[in-house]
């Protein structure tokens, strides 16, 4: 059966395509930057501005359980994936603390992760957990995002890998996943890269 085009509900043309080209040529595209100097991550690729409609639809999946939205931001992110270097070898979605996810019924991460890590054949690992119910990030300034977030990731049980690639929905300060990378590299993963849909404060205007 054909699919439909999560922004607009057209039938897709190709049936395994979730975001119509329509739709994907009006989507806020924007070039992913280095990593600044002294950041834990090898690569840090986010192919979309958190603007409009993408900004809607992540709120929407996060927070009133629109699911539908998974597959089509999956379907992004595999694209994206392949600007990232081969060698990767483990997919860990930025856990959410546990009350948060039993709340909301799902973590988003693990939603949008699971179909990279097929893509790219390696393992979706769950080997760091929240520890801390941290408020949530939105609102927060870099420094306030910072302390939130300290000591509040921990890895369990054994990694062997070494090349980690984190998943994320949205990048804003980079806080979150460069706390994941810094547990994960003291625990002995060599190289460690992040993958989201989104970044915010990219210069593009909602």
């Amino acid at each position: 059966m054909p699919l439909c085009c999560i922004f607009c509900g057209a039938r897709t043309r190709e049936p395994e395509r979730y975001v119509c080209d329509g739709c994907h040529g009006d989507l806020p595209l924007i070039p992913s930057p280095p990593p600044a100097a002294g950041s834990p991550l090898e690569f840090d690729v986010s192919p979309l501005a958190y603007a409009f409609p993408i900004d809607a639809a992540i709120k929407a999946l996060k927070f009133r359980r629109r699911l539908f939205y998974a597959p089509g931001f999956s379907e992004l992110l595999c694209v994206a994936a392949r600007e990232l270097p081969a060698g990767i070898d483990a997919v860990l979605p930025v856990p959410l603390h546990w009350r948060r996810r039993w709340f909301r019924g799902f973590n988003q991460a693990v939603e949008i992760g699971r179909p990279v890590a097929r893509t790219l054949g390696v393992p979706l690992v769950t080997a760091v957990y929240r520890k801390r119910a941290t408020p949530f990030q939105s609102g927060l300034s870099a420094l306030e995002r910072a302390r939130n977030l300290r000591s509040a990731f921990v890895v369990r049980g054994p990694l062997p890998y070494q090349h980690v690639l984190i998943i994320d929905d949205v990048i804003t300060t980079g806080t979150t996943v460069h706390q994941v990378a810094r547990v994960l590299k003291i625990a002995g993963v060599e190289k460690v890269s992040a993958l989201a849909v989104a970044r915010a404060n990219s210069g593009i205007h909602q």
